[in-house]
C-alpha cells in the first residue's frame, strides 16, 4: 500500500524534514566514520527523488490559469532548493562511502561544536528499554532529538512518538553536546570520551582550514534554518542576512582551498585533504540553496501560501518570540537559560534594533525587547514563550496562538 502524502503541503513538509535528516545523517556518518548510515543517505535519495517528482506533478497539474503559473512556479523553486540540498547530503557520504578521508582535527572540532551527532546503545534494564519515545522527552531532556534508529540491520528514518524502544537499538541523535551526559545515563550506556585533540596543536594551514570548515558547515545549516523562517514569516531582513550568510560561505570557500594547497605542500598525508575539499564544496552548495530560497522574498515575488503552512508544518516549528520586560530571559545569557536542553530549541538568530545576530553564542545576553527566531519541537513552544514572559493563548479557537504577558488577567 502506497503511503505517502497525497497531497502538496504535506509533501513539502515532509521533503523539508527528509533533507535536513539527510544532512544530519551524512554528517554523523563523517563523525562516527559509519558507511551503513552513509549508505543509508543514498537511500533517502532515493525516496526525495520519488517526492520532487510527485510535487512537480502536483504543481503543474494545479495551474489552470497564468495568473496562477507565479505563484507556483515560487514553490517549484523551494523545491528544487530542497532536493539540492539532498544531493548535497549525499556528496558528504560518500566521503565515507568512497575512503575519501577527513583530517582527525575535524572530529575534535565537530565533537565541541554546540550542535552535535550522537549515537548511544539502549541497554537492558535502561530507564529507555521497552519504553515509548513520547515518554522520555529527549528534546527537553537532553536538548537532542532523534534522527533515525538502528534496529539489528534495519533503519528506522520515520521517527515518531508511538515507537517502542528496545534493547539494541542504536539512536542517532542531534543537538547540545550538553545533554549527552544525561542521555547516556538514561540508556544505561557507558560514559562517553569526545575524540581528542593530539598533543602537538601548533597552527598550520590545515588546523586553519579545519577551522574553517567547521564553521562552513555552521553557517550552511543557519542559512537554511533562517531561509525557512524568511519564507515563513515573509521577513524582508532574515533573507537579506541569508544572502549575507551566503556571500560568507563563498569567502570562505575560497580561504579553505588556499589553506589546503598550502598544506598539500607541507609534511602532511594528503589523503584526507580531499575530503576536506568535498566538505566544504557541500558546505557552500547549501547555502546557495537557502540564497535561492529567499531570492523570492528579496525580489517581492508571489509567494504560494502553502509553501508558508508547509514549511511551519513540518517535524521542527519557527517561532519569533520578543523578549518581556521582568521575564527570565531578560539579562540573561544563553549558556544560562539552556534554551536546547528546555524546551529543546535551537536560537537562530537575535533581532535587536533592525540588526540580526546569527547562531549567538552562549554568552550572548538578552535585553527586553530583543526577538528571537528559534527552532525546535512544537510541544516545547508554550515553556519557550513562558521563559521570554508571554503566555500563548488561543482566543478565537481557530489554532491561531496569539502571546499574552504572563502577568496579564
Amino acid at each position: 500500500m502506497d503511503d505517502r502524502p497525497r497531497n502538496l503541503r504535506e509533501m513539502l513538509a515532509e521533503a523539508k524534514d527528509l533533507s535536513e535528516l539527510m544532512v544530519d545523517l551524512a554528517y554523523a556518518s563523517l563523525f562516527f566514520g559509519d558507511p551503513d548510515m552513509a549508505e543509508e543517505v543514498g537511500e533517502l535519495e532515493e525516496r526525495m527523488n520519488e517526492l520532487v517528482q510527485d510535487m512537480r506533478g502536483v504543481c503543474i497539474m494545479a495551474v489552470r490559469r497564468p495568473q496562477e503559473a507565479e505563484g507556483m512556479s515560487s514553490v517549484l523553486q523551494v523545491i528544487s532548493a530542497i532536493e539540492r540540498i539532498g544531493n548535497d547530503a549525499v556528496d558528504i557520504a560518500r566521503i565515507v562511502t568512497h575512503k575519501l578521508g577527513i583530517p582527525a582535527q575535524l572530529l575534535v572540532d565537530l565533537s565541541e561544536a554546540e550542535e552535535v551527532s550522537h549515537r548511544v546503545l539502549v541497554s537492558e534494564g535502561s530507564h529507555m528499554a521497552h519504553r515509548p519515545l513520547s515518554a522520555h522527552e529527549l528534546p527537553v531532556q537532553t536538548g537532542m532529538r532523534v534522527m533515525a534508529i538502528r534496529r539489528e540491520r534495519d533503519w528506522i528514518t520515520d521517527v515518531h512518538g508511538d515507537i517502542v524502544l528496545v534493547p539494541g537499538d542504536v539512536l542517532f541523535l542531534r543537538g547540545s553536546p550538553d545533554g549527552i551526559t544525561r542521555l547516556r545515563e538514561l540508556a544505561a550506556a557507558t560514559p562517553w570520551t569526545p575524540p581528542q585533540m593530539p598533543e602537538d596543536t601548533f597552527t598550520t594551514d590545515l588546523d586553519r582550514a579545519v577551522d574553517v570548515l567547521v564553521e562552513m558547515k555552521n553557517l550552511s545549516e543557519v542559512a537554511v534554518g533562517l531561509a525557512y523562517s524568511a519564507l515563513v514569516l515573509g521577513d524582508l531582513g532574515l533573507a537579506a542576512e541569508v544572502r549575507h550568510l551566503e556571500d560568507r560561505l563563498d569567502e570562505m570557500k575560497d580561504r579553505l582551498e588556499l589553506w589546503v594547497l598550502r598544506a598539500a605542500s607541507d609534511k602532511v598525508d594528503p589523503s584526507p585533504l580531499r575530503g576536506l575539499l568535498h566538505l566544504s564544496q557541500a558546505a557552500e552548495d547549501i547555502g546557495d540553496q537557502a540564497q535561492q530560497m529567499v531570492w523570492l522574498i528579496e525580489q517581492r515575488e508571489d509567494v504560494h501560501p502553502i509553501l508558508g503552512l508547509a514549511l511551519g508544518d513540518s517535524d521542527d516549528v519557527v517561532v519569533r518570540l520578543p523578549v518581556a520586560e521582568g521575564s527570565e530571559a531578560e539579562q540573561a545569557q544563553l549558556s544560562d537559560l539552556q534554551l536546547n536542553i528546555e524546551p529543546g530549541f535551537t536560537v537562530l538568530a537575535i533581532r535587536r534594533g533592525g540588526q540580526y545576530l546569527y547562531r549567538p553564542r552562549g554568552r550572548a545576553r538578552l535585553l527586553a525587547g530583543d526577538e528571537l527566531i528559534a527552532s525546535g519541537p512544537d510541544e516545547g513552544r508554550e515553556l519557550l514563550a513562558l521563559r521570554c514572559g508571554w503566555r500563548l493563548v488561543d482566543p478565537d479557537g481557530d489554532g491561531e496562538m496569539e502571546l499574552e504577558p504572563v502577568g496579564a488577567g
